[in-house]
């Protein structure tokens, strides 16, 4: 079986349910003894679906293969025989079969963008404002990893944005670390100008592109 990178592969081999992770007629029920129930659902950050090749665990190559595309398709494959035509399984089924397994998934991460002002590692007063919300987030995971990562605009050269975004993410670290985490689950990067929000010119003033991005898992 081959899984794209995004959205969320459920199999049921029998009465087993296993999860691996990560994003016509009717499918029904768990897979009988000998099949394996093969469910492509969306990826619980970001809704994305994405999309899986499955074929017969005994082929040689991809010839029988089918590919689940859309969100709850699904097949059933067995070692001696093509899966079956992809079908859209009905939510309510999906729950039933998995639900214990995905009520056991970690909850979904959480995303925010802190702003800054001009050419500074100085938060706007509206982001200043977003801080004890970002805290509620983070306080609510037993053991939360973040992920921070400094942006700037085009004004300026790559080299000196670059230095300016890490700034921007170390500030936002280090607003964060005397809040009691742990700063060894704390990744701090900088993209600089490489990986504007909005996209522009080089040399354009464009204060949404002066942001921290801030993952919470």
């Amino acid at each position: 079986m081959r899984k794209a990178p995004l959205g969320v592969i459920f199999l049921a081999v029998g009465a087993t349910m296993l999860a691996v992770a990560s994003g016509a007629c009717r499918i029904g029920g768990p897979a009988p003894p000998g099949q394996t129930l093969v469910v492509l659902l969306p990826d619980p950050d970001d809704g994305t679906t994405g999309r899986a090749a499955v074929s017969s665990l005994s082929a040689a190559d991809n010839s029988g293969a089918v590919e689940l595309a859309a969100p709850r398709d699904a097949t059933r494959v067995a070692t001696s025989r093509a899966p079956t035509r992809p079908a859209t399984m009905d939510q309510a089924e999906v729950q039933r079969i998995f639900g214990d397994t995905l009520s056991a998934l970690p909850p979904a991460s959480q995303h925010f963008n802190l702003y800054f002002l001009f050419d500074s590692d100085e938060l706007t007063a509206e982001s200043q404002a977003l801080f004890p919300a970002i805290l509620e987030a983070i306080r609510g995971r037993p053991a939360p990893d973040l992920a921070i990562v400094g942006h700037t605009d085009t004004m300026g050269s790559s080299a000196t944005n670059y230095q300016l975004g890490l700034r921007r993410a170390m500030a936002v670290r280090n607003l964060l670390v005397p809040a009691g985490f742990d700063p060894s689950f704390v990744e701090v990067a900088s993209h600089g100008k490489t990986d504007l929000l909005i996209p522009t010119r080089d040399e354009t003033v464009e204060p949404r592109n002066r942001r921290v991005e801030i993952t919470v898992r």
